[in-house]
């Protein structure tokens, strides 16, 4: 361990790191009760809650991920809310409203507030791209300032405040996909992909027989808090830094030092947040690994995710049959690793300089 490492983090810090791989592994234990094999979706769900983001998963119906969704919540002791979403839902319908009450005691009648389902901690936005974008918009709201606005009134939410919303991305119809503005509030797109033979197999074996559901909390919310503090204390280094600004700044097409197939292939590249997203959850992915700091192979598994949705490709990339993790995977070769070979390279010296 460095002596940065050791300069960050403390003796009972430490300890909280081997615990923290210690229920990583349990909650994986756990799942695998009910859910069978997408062990890195689970891991990237979990990074994203320790760094304190959101995400978008996006897969055909029936890969569970409602019941992933639910379990994960009954592993970490949370309060759990599923939201339907549907073209006549209402922001009000999320955020709550505001009811007369007449007061017994009194005979006078007041306004109060009913909380609707965002006053959870684990938020399961069903078929987000089915809603209008004003209730689209309140449920951004709510994630990014951790509030809802009812009336002149600001509404708190719960902490640890955690939104996962899925999307169809094989029925495109009577849809509100989420512009690129908006998606980009995720921390995460993490793709649920086909089971393989012998997880299918399974799957057929268990759900079609008698279940033992029971999940033991791992987490509860208190410790969840503690944690999510904890990520933001993990160091990094200098080169890693570099590193993340050199894979997330060759999305830009128009800037200095970007490879000819990214121009080619995209029209828009990722913005700051991307940068943040990247060392975050290269901290929390650290520390699930039972690591005190941050690797550039944590950078490298997590581009997909957080850049997936944050890069867009073009026509040519389209007719091509080109896609964002194909470019992102062609970047990630392309990019020295090593410190020394990343500040000498003429092209990223461009980069750095833009």
């Amino acid at each position: 361990m460095s002596d940065t490492a050791t300069a960050n983090l403390a003796a009972g810090d430490l300890e909280a790191v081997r615990q923290l791989k210690d229920a990583f592994v349990e909650i994986k234990k756990q799942l695998a009760r009910v859910i069978v094999g997408q062990d890195q979706v689970i891991e990237e769900l979990l990074i994203a809650l320790f760094s304190r983001g959101h995400c978008i998963l996006e897969g055909v119906p029936g890969l569970a991920k409602t019941l992933m969704i639910s379990t994960l919540a009954k592993c970490l002791s949370l309060a759990f809310s599923r939201i339907q979403f549907t073209p006549d839902l209402m922001p009000s319908d999320i955020t709550g409203t505001e009811v007369i009450e007449e007061n017994r005691s009194t005979g006078h009648r007041e306004f109060k507030f009913l909380e609707g389902p965002l006053f959870a901690n684990l938020i399961l936005a069903d078929e987000i791209n089915r809603t209008p974008p004003k209730t689209q918009a309140a449920l951004l709201e709510a994630m990014q300032e951790r509030q809802v606005t009812v009336g002149r009134i600001r509404h708190k939410l719960s902490d640890p405040f955690f939104v996962l919303a899925t999307q169809n991305p094989i029925e495109q119809e009577g849809t509100y996909p989420l512009p690129e503005a908006q998606q980009d509030r995720f921390m995460f797109k993490v793709f649920v992909k086909y089971p393989n033979f012998q997880e299918e197999f399974e799957i057929a074996r268990r759900t079609t027989a008698l279940l033992d559901e029971s999940i033991t909390p791992v987490l509860s919310g208190d410790r969840i808090l503690e944690l999510q503090r904890l990520v933001r204390r993990v160091p990094v280094t200098d080169h890693v830094i570099q590193y993340t600004l050199a894979l997330v700044r060759q999305t830009r097409v128009s800037e200095p030092g970007v490879p000819k197939f990214v121009k080619d292939w995209l029209s828009w590249g990722a913005g700051p947040r991307a940068v943040q997203y990247l060392i975050l959850g290269g901290k929390a992915r650290a520390l699930l690994h039972g690591r005190t700091h941050v690797q550039t192979d944590d950078i490298q598994a997590l581009a997909y995710p957080v850049l997936r949705h944050r890069i867009l490709t073009n026509f040519t990339a389209a007719s091509e049959g080109i896609t964002t993790d194909f470019v992102v995977e062609r970047m990630i070769k392309e990019t020295p690793s090593k410190e020394g070979e990343l500040t000498r390279d003429e092209r990223f010296k461009k980069i750095f300089a833009g």
